[in-house]
């Protein structure tokens, strides 16, 4: 729960800290950039992990890293704030949840869209319409296939889960029947 909190905290500073949508793409394409060379060398990895390396040798070691691969420099800058922070851990979750706080910052509400069965092109341009009208402002959705679902589709929006699925209602019908 904390490392969530965290994650939120810091996707919202960096976020804030961006210009435009232009300047926010680069920059994720940065950090996920260097987030890939984390993951794919674990040798260096381990060495900002270990905890006996003095903060100012990993520093130095990112810094390296980041002059290698040309970052930005607000890119670089919350690398090295994460680093200090002992947070450099939280990178792939951070970059996971800045689209959705970017999507909020610019008045989209994002709503992930669970189906059965991949949906058409009609289908999720009127999802999409009939959620911009209830909503009334725009909406990004993500699209994903839930084996689990027997027919109808699931939509979540933050922590709120609207689920409109014939396993649901079967669901519910079920424990309408136990209750008597």
């Amino acid at each position: 729960m904390k490392s969530q909190i965290l994650v939120k905290r810091y996707a919202q500073a960096f976020v804030q800290a961006v210009l435009d949508e232009a300047e926010f793409k680069d920059l994720s394409a940065e950090l996920a950039r260097f987030a890939g060379l984390l993951s794919r060398h674990g040798d260096l990895k381990d060495a900002l992990a270990n905890t006996f390396l003095p903060v100012n040798a990993k520093k130095e070691i990112v810094r390296e890293v980041i002059e290698s691969v040309s970052l930005k420099d607000k890119a670089a800058r919350f690398i090295i704030l994460l680093l200090e922070h002992k947070r450099l851990g939280l990178l792939a979750e951070i970059l996971e949840a800045m689209p959705e706080l970017w999507n909020e910052r610019c008045g989209v509400a994002t709503f992930e869209v669970r189906s059965v069965v991949p949906l058409t092109d009609d289908q999720k341009k009127a999802l999409a319409a009939k959620l911009e009208k209830l909503e009334k402002r725009p909406v990004h959705l993500e699209f994903g296939i839930d084996p689990e679902l027997v027919g109808g589709i699931s939509l979540k929006k933050g922590h709120i889960v609207y689920d409109i699925s014939l396993r649901n209602h079967l669901l519910q019908l079920r424990h309408k029947m136990i209750e008597g």
